[in-house]
């Protein structure tokens, strides 16, 4: 049953497609992190990655339709080898490119260059920093994280960004919760980096985990899995509907498969018209916005509290 469906409607919060806006690439599943509340279960050993043939025809549909933003994930978006492409291309049309970057990755070798590339291309970086501390840092994202990202976040500050170029850091929660105030987290979060290393950021997104893969995996072996789905239902916001990043964004897997957002790929509810898949190349901004969006419990987790969405809160949350 869906109750996300059943609650919107007795809320009269209908959820419907507006004005096209991001197309958001999830290169692949492989990354040199293995985070406990990755969504995606990325890590070093997947080797799910977009090839040169399905790149080259997700090109073609920016160059043609020119998104006003490209949002590049994964994984580590960067490990593909089309990353630099993807940016080159949706630069070229005039798209905002967003690179959904863990930081880590700036600290080894092969991709020592992405600070000054992506200040070169004006890339908008969004890197994941789920606290000031390394103690938390390191226990949700694996020993030493939070030195190399102190590290790349000091290499990213030296070309611009933070001050001339847009930085954004992320915050997960660390368990089974929602996340706090955004505003005052990132006060905290300005105030104790400023202060113990010199670091200056753009802004914070304060994003909430879904139970999905990983998490989900974690939640269950915690006994946490019917307390925290409770805890995203309780806090059903219908505040937080119109925002929802579903509305205005176009998100396909490796293999160019058109999904909702990046949470549905991972359920492989990928969208279809006439019972039949679609993939990029089979849509464009006009005809998707003729296709309902896919909905399931999952969704609670956008919903809850403030909201949330790749670019944070959405909503004041409810009393």
């Amino acid at each position: 049953m869906n109750d996300f469906k059943a609650l919107l409607e007795k809320n009269k919060a209908p959820l419907q497609r507006g004005r096209f806006e991001t197309l958001q690439i999830n290169v692949g599943r492989k990354c040199n992190q293995t985070c406990t509340h990755c969504h995606v279960d990325a890590g070093p050993t997947r080797t799910e990655m977009m090839d040169e043939e399905t790149a080259h025809k997700v090109g073609a549909w920016i160059i043609e339709h020119k998104p006003a933003i490209v949002d590049i994930t994964g994984g580590a978006p960067e490990i593909s080898e089309f990353f630099d492409y993807f940016v080159k291309i949706a630069r070229s049309v005039g798209s905002h490119v967003i690179d959904r970057n863990n930081l880590t990755i700036i600290e080894t070798k092969k991709y020592a260059y992405l600070p000054e590339f992506l200040a070169k291309h004006q890339v908008e970086v969004v890197a994941s920093l789920p606290c000031y501390s390394a103690e938390n840092v390191n226990a949700q994202r694996g020993d030493g994280v939070f030195d190399k990202s102190i590290s790349a976040l000091k290499k990213l500050n030296a070309v611009g960004y933070g001050t001339d170029l847009p930085l954004s850091l992320v915050f997960n929660p660390f368990g089974a919760k929602l996340p706090p105030n955004q505003d005052e987290l990132e006060a905290d979060y300005k105030r104790e980096l400023k202060k113990h290393f010199g670091i200056v950021f753009t802004r914070l997104f304060a994003i909430t985990n879904l139970p999905i893969a990983r998490f989900a995996t974690d939640l269950r072996e915690q006994g946490q899995w019917d307390d925290y789905n409770q805890l995203l239902i309780d806090s059903f916001n219908p505040d937080t509907v119109e925002g929802l990043m579903c509305r205005s964004t176009i998100n396909i897997g490796w293999k160019g498969e058109v999904f909702d957002c990046d949470f549905n790929q991972m359920l492989f509810m990928q969208q279809k018209a006439e019972d039949k898949k679609l993939f990029l190349w089979d849509v464009t901004p006009e005809s998707m916005e003729n296709l309902p969006i896919l909905t399931a419990n999952h969704c609670f987790g956008c919903t809850a509290g403030a909201g949330s969405s790749c670019t944070g809160t959405l909503e004041p949350a409810t009393a």
